[in-house]
């Protein structure tokens, strides 16, 4: 009975710190789920993977919008800005998750390159350039891209955005841009979005409200368990699952080296040399 008592405990526990860290999450992203598990390669800067960039298989907090601003790609290389300077997770600018078109599908963490603004006067604000109340779209950005052997900046040419909301990119797509339509350099054909009628269609620029949160702090290699579960298991790194059973390893051996310095330290004490002493 005290055997199956202490193992309740111990399950009771076990489960309350579980509780607690999922509660602490949500407090500290405003975010529910609190983290999502990074499924593709597309936000990738190195074959290998590297810690600092999003690579297939990482845990990554999902920050509220409403906790913190998004900072685009044009805003953080504007020169002379109050944001000059500020990257995440590898590049200038933030990562945002968003739903394609407010659709069904799973959820994109891709680059927000470019905020589109309404302006008064009818026209298109870009926040990052000079551009203002304009008709459409047209910016080159610091982005080397492979073309033909060489290498151009990537640019959006007359581009109509429709409505207001984000140009997003993955880091790792080359320079193909999410939205078709601003694809002008015929880097890609761009994505394309489920609605829940089962309608396919491209996806169109990033509403505020489409936005699920910002990309935070990564945990490397964790959400590889997931994938490897499923049919994503090719797309991480192959020394993601190396530094991920070295991890296991020295997690699970933190306990016994503990355990073992503790019992040290007590057969050590005064009060137990003592005892030793008066039993000889």
């Amino acid at each position: 009975m005290g055997e199956a008592w202490s193992w309740i405990r111990e399950t009771v526990l076990a489960g309350g710190l579980i509780a607690t860290l999922i509660t602490v999450l949500v407090l500290m992203t405003g975010s529910w789920p609190p983290m999502v598990v990074i499924e593709s390669n597309s936000m990738q800067h190195d074959a290998n993977g590297e810690v600092g960039s999003i690579d297939a298989g990482d845990l990554v907090l999902v920050m509220s919008d409403d906790r913190k601003s998004i900072i685009t790609f044009a805003e953080a290389t504007e020169e002379g800005s109050v944001y000059e300077g500020y990257e995440n997770h590898g590049m200038p600018g933030d990562v945002i998750i968003y739903r394609k078109n407010g659709g069904i599908d799973t959820p994109v963490i891709h680059r927000a390159l470019l905020e589109i603004v309404a302006n008064e006067s009818g026209g298109w604000d870009a926040p990052g350039t000079t551009l203002r109340n304009v008709d459409t779209i047209t910016w080159t950005f610091d982005i080397l891209c492979p073309y033909h052997g060489g290498e151009y900046n990537l640019k959006v040419e007359d581009w109509d955005p429709v409505h207001a909301g984000f140009l997003t990119k993955g880091d790792n797509n080359d320079c193909m841009l999410d939205q078709p339509a601003a694809n002008s350099q015929n880097q890609g054909p761009g994505l394309s979005a489920t609605s829940s009628n089962g309608t396919v269609s491209s996806v169109e620029t990033v509403k505020e409200e489409w936005v699920v949160g910002v990309a935070g702090a990564e945990i490397p290699w964790v959400g590889a368990i997931k994938l490897g579960l499923s049919n994503n298991s090719d797309s991480v790194p192959s020394s993601s699952w190396t530094k991920l059973a070295f991890t296991a390893i020295v997690l699970l051996a933190i306990p016994a080296i503990w355990e073992r310095f503790a019992n040290r330290v007590m057969e050590t004490s005064p009060e137990v040399l003592q005892a030793q002493l008066e039993e000889e």
